[in-house]
């Protein structure tokens, strides 16, 4: 791809968003969509940002921002919703469905019949890059170790480069890291035995397991546990994995084939403060890191794009002093960010043990999701939308 300056412009306002992933790619979309000028840059090329072997599971809220920069028709061929989630505890043998009934005033919606979507990484990079290189006001630049300081000043900076960001520490910005005791190990596999529209999250004592469907019999499972157990099953044969795989998931559940080489990292939460100051905003990974648990991680990200894009359009119409937009941008996302890395915090500690004074509240709190309409709708809604945006029953 080659890099391609903006149609310059009269009084256009100019942004450079550093990091060229699913989130920055998408940020530099949402601000041109506002009218501003970007450059998008990153260090890597084109080719290792699309290499990387993985999927995400997208809830409402980024479905919402998908259609809004209209990305998520392209996107149709390489979604594979899932109609149904079958949330397990595996220390009680409890387990609670969701199903798409159980997703609050969505009746109106073309995208309504689904819990959620898994999409795999290159399908949605391979868009989110092609749709910035057409662009005539995004200038892209890949492949470039520029930093902030050997380049032309820009009206806001918008630090995407992930949770070890060299824009964030360049800036001098506070970040907060507490690593986890578990790890996380990615694998696609296919699988026997699960609908194809069926989503599991497994509650063990070494940490939750998820079951991800990606169309047909493949799946992405995304297996936490202490990390060095899981770089020991890294290591492991294709046979000597699936073995090890089998005996973690429900007896319903069996997988046949490896599609992936098994990947095993470490996990930590982690936050920056403030999110945005001196013509600086963090989004994404930059800004934030919580636990894989229940699949918010990029949905979350996402939802840092749509605070920007609404204020970003502001500050173009004049409604908002461009000043003014890294502290209301840090003011309008601290709540969302703050109460999903504490609820991600809480369920993995919550369910991710054999406690004795834990087990019966865990008990009593499968009992009622299984009989409360109300309260399965409640928590859907929070997962779907985010928990400042609830759809009540």
């Amino acid at each position: 791809m080659q890099s391609r300056s903006p149609v310059p412009g009269a009084g256009a306002l100019r942004a450079r968003v550093f990091g060229a992933g699913p989130t920055g790619s998408l940020a530099a979309l949402a601000l041109v969509r506002s009218g501003w000028q970007v450059e998008l840059c990153d260090p890597q090329p084109a080719q290792a940002l699309l290499a990387r072997s993985r999927a995400y599971a997208l809830t409402h809220s980024s479905a919402e921002l998908l259609e809004a920069l209209e990305l998520w028709q392209p996107l149709q061929p390489y979604l594979a919703p899932f109609r149904r989630l079958e949330l397990c505890d595996r220390a009680l043998h409890r387990q609670v469905p969701f199903q798409v009934a159980d997703l609050p005033g969505r009746s109106d919606r073309a995208d309504a019949d689904a819990v959620g979507w898994i999409l795999q990484h290159q399908p949605l990079m391979e868009l989110l890059l092609q749709a910035a290189e057409r662009h005539p006001a995004i200038q892209l630049s890949l492949g470039d170790a520029k930093t902030s300081s050997d380049v032309d000043p820009v009206d806001l900076e918008v630090a995407a480069d992930g949770h070890g960001s060299p824009r964030r520490r360049a800036a001098g910005v506070r970040h907060w890291r507490r690593p986890y005791r578990q790890g996380c190990l990615t694998v696609q596999v296919r699988l026997r035995g699960s609908a194809v529209d069926q989503a599991w999250e497994l509650f063990r004592p070494e940490g939750p397991f998820a079951v991800l469907p990606l169309g047909g019999d493949a799946f992405q499972l995304v297996w936490s546990a202490p990390l060095p157990r899981l770089q020991q099953l890294e290591a492991l044969e294709p046979a000597a994995f699936l073995d090890a795989l089998s005996a973690a998931l429900p007896e319903a559940l069996q997988a046949d084939v490896l599609l992936d080489q098994p990947r095993a990292f470490p996990v930590a939460l982690e936050c920056a403060w403030p999110l945005g100051r001196r013509g600086l905003v963090l989004v994404g990974e930059a800004a934030h890191r919580s636990h894989p648990v229940g699949g918010q991680g990029l949905n979350l990200c996402w939802r840092d794009v749509a605070t920007l894009q609404r204020l970003a359009a502001q500050v173009k119409s004049c409604r908002l002093p461009l000043r003014h937009l890294p502290a209301r941008y840090a003011r309008d996302r601290c709540l969302d960010v703050g109460l999903v890395l504490l609820a991600t915090d809480a369920l993995v500690r919550f369910f991710s043990n054999r406690s004795p004074l834990l087990l019966p509240l865990r008990a009593v709190a499968m009992t009622l999701l299984a009989r409360s309409a109300w309260l399965r709708r409640f928590s859907l809604s929070a997962m779907s939308d985010g928990p400042c945006r609830l759809r009540w029953p």
